[in-house]
């Protein structure tokens, strides 16, 4: 199911070096959303510990384009292996959308699962 945006994520990689022992583009995310549409996003990692997460980038992209609601998800790391997203990513997408708790989520090669799998016990359901 995931096999055409994995080979997105892929063809987006592109590793950089910035400055102070930064890096960006070393993690790549593809999303599809419900309307069928796609979007990429690359990690930007700085020692000062503000830089994103690829699937923060592909979100950015997302909402750019009125868009909330996500049907499935990938980051893939420059050595080609599937990257669960983070904490973080994971409490962002579920905040943007209700519907997105139903989002499949590549959590590594050949597995798949929804949001509510990996946030079962949502602190915010009270105010759904």
């Amino acid at each position: 199911m995931m096999k055409d945006l994995y080979d997105i994520a892929t063809d987006t990689i592109n590793p950089i070096k910035l400055k102070k022992n930064g890096e960006a583009g070393h993690v790549a995310c593809a999303l599809e959303t419900v309307s069928g549409a796609v979007y990429t996003g690359i990690c930007i990692d700085v020692p000062c510990s503000i830089g994103m997460c690829a699937e923060q980038a592909a979100i950015a992209e997302m909402l750019k384009n009125g868009e909330t609601k996500i049907k499935k998800i990938v980051a893939v790391y420059e050595d080609g292996s599937i990257l669960p997203p983070c904490g973080r990513c994971r409490e962002l997408i579920s905040q943007l959308d209700i519907e997105n708790e139903n989002a499949i989520v590549a959590i590594d090669n050949g597995r798949e699962v929804t949001l509510k799998d990996l946030l079962p016990e949502r602190w915010d359901k009270k105010w759904d």
